[in-house]
């Protein structure tokens, strides 16, 4: 099951269809030193065939990777409310 997450950035519509496997390959990728290339490749794979153009010139903006990854993820997995138990 996919879910379509449609980002309206600069004026622009991009697409994206997030899955967990991705997700879950993403969260891996992520070190300490090194955020952008693995958010830079997470976007690019779960974009929509006609997002991409749009897409790719977002990219090219400092900070944007991190950004969009974050407002995808923000829909795509949710925060919980936890609540601890004494």
């Amino acid at each position: 099951m996919s879910k379509t997450i449609t980002l309206t950035v600069a004026g622009s519509d991009i697409s994206f269809e997030p899955t967990m496997v991705a997700y879950n390959s993403y969260i891996n990728d992520l070190m300490p030193g090194d955020k952008v290339a693995p958010s830079h490749n997470y976007l690019r794979k779960i974009a929509c065939g006609e997002s991409k153009a749009a897409l790719d010139e977002l990219l090219a903006r400092p900070g944007a990777a991190l950004q969009l990854a974050g407002a995808v993820n923000e829909q795509f997995a949710p925060t919980l409310d936890i609540t601890i138990k004494n």
